[in-house]
């Protein structure tokens, strides 16, 4: 049966227009101001508006292994609820991706559970904190989409050197959790007075900084696609600056909540503010943003990182790294960045969905094309709600941003041309 998707404003070619999609099994088969198709569904899209599907290129799906905290099911599920379409899984689980056997496993796993599409990453090293590479070019065979050891910076600068020369050689990018663990020193939060006022250990941002620059030199000298993972300092951001006017080739992502929060909103030892990085300053956070305006940083990625009620519990001193994301991106970042005027709603999606396709030439995401799969999400812009933990459809339900009100809601994800998420379905 085919779809009718009438009167949207459509997000096509950096522009709104009212236009109408019509939808036929998988793909997009017309678009244009009043379509006719008298044997489609006909659904009326009034005052709605129609994007790309997001796509986040950093998630923590947890099976196997984990799979209390999160599954691919739910993962993605907590995905489609957020506009995403397309999701890129780190590799973290247990055991972790280090074999052309463990990936084909794990990529038959995701699509035989996932309500979206997943792509895979494979470790750089074997186990992931060890100093042995994994065999890059088996790994891309087996389907690999990148390279990462996200959770753990490698510490080596020789190992690192090693596996940007065979990353290059496959044509796949590194994916850097960029962390020094001498420096970062076990901390828990960000080095400063506020970490000395809480009488909490704290993670000094030369952690992040000093880990950056080295890789940036070994990316210029080995000519890899190297991509910086949840950028957090002002430092950071000027690297990359620097490094893309000299024409390394970097990337760059930052996530939502070192867009909206800093550690002056860390009045208690609250675990629920525990992630890594940590929350930086107020002028690290006002650097990120201006990165991601003036091109610096390239898009928006979740670092989706969902726990059980135990892990979040207690002290930051004891208490797991990191929050979910993939529900609650957009809905915050319309109502912190777009509502006051910080940025507009195009360089939003732009963000989300056109600028991780495009830096990772995913061809079948980030646009809305006839002949396209049909990958969308269908926003509501004015739908004034209380983002609540009953309303997510994740196993994580660790986000600080629940009890928050909003202006803006997901509506509805189609993947492929099916419906991945609609709001009346989950009423």
């Amino acid at each position: 049966m085919r779809i009718l998707l009438q009167g949207a404003q459509v997000f096509q070619n950096n522009r709104f227009q009212v236009q109408d999609i019509l939808i036929n099994q998988q793909y997009i088969e017309q678009m244009g101001p009043h379509l006719t198709a008298p044997d489609a569904q006909i659904l009326a899209m009034n005052n709605l508006v129609i994007a790309p599907g997001f796509v986040d290129v950093h998630v923590h799906l947890r099976e196997p292994g984990f799979n209390a905290k999160e599954t691919i099911k739910t993962g993605t599920l907590a995905g489609a609820h957020g506009g995403y379409t397309t999701v890129a899984a780190m590799p973290n689980v247990q055991p972790s991706i280090d074999t052309p056997r463990r990936l084909q496993a794990q990529i038959a796993r995701n699509q035989a559970s996932a309500q979206v599409h997943v792509l895979q990453y494979a470790n750089i090293t074997k186990d992931r904190t060890s100093e042995q590479l994994v065999d890059f070019a088996a790994l891309k065979a087996a389907g690999a989409f990148g390279f990462s050891n996200d959770g753990n910076g490698v510490q080596s600068a020789q190992t690192m050197y090693q596996a940007m020369l065979a990353a290059k050689q496959a044509n796949l990018p590194i994916m850097a959790h960029i962390e020094d663990d001498s420096l970062a020193n076990h901390g828990v939060m960000n080095a400063g007075l506020r970490a000395q006022e809480l009488g909490l250990p704290g993670i000094e941002p030369v952690a992040e900084t000093a880990q950056l620059a080295r890789d940036l030199e070994l990316a210029a000298a080995s000519g890899v696609h190297y991509h910086a993972c949840h950028v957090s300092t002002a430092a950071s951001v000027e690297l990359i600056r620097v490094a893309k006017k000299r024409g390394i080739n970097v990337s760059a992502e930052v996530t939502p909540h070192h867009l909206l929060l800093d550690e002056s909103m860390i009045t208690t030892d609250n675990p629920q503010l525990k992630m890594n990085p940590p929350l930086r300053t107020l002028q690290d956070r006002q650097a990120c943003l201006a990165g991601l305006l003036d091109g610096t940083i390239d898009m928006i990625a979740t670092d989706h990182a969902p726990h059980t009620v135990n892990d979040k519990a207690g002290s930051m001193l004891t208490a797991a790294f990191g929050i979910t994301g993939l529900e609650t991106s957009f809905v915050m970042l319309y109502e912190r960045l777009v509502k006051p005027q910080l940025c507009s709603l195009a360089q939003l999606i732009n963000w989300l969905s056109v600028k991780p396709a495009q830096v990772f030439n995913l061809t079948a995401a980030g646009q809305l094309r006839v002949g396209q799969v049909a990958d969308l999400v269908v926003l509501n812009l004015h739908q004034p709600h209380t983002i609540t933990a009953d309303s997510m459809l994740s196993c994580g339900q660790n986000s600080p941003f629940i009890g928050q009100q909003v202006e803006a809601e997901v509506a509805a994800t189609m993947v492929a041309g099916r419906w991945a998420y609609r709001k009346e379905q989950t009423e």
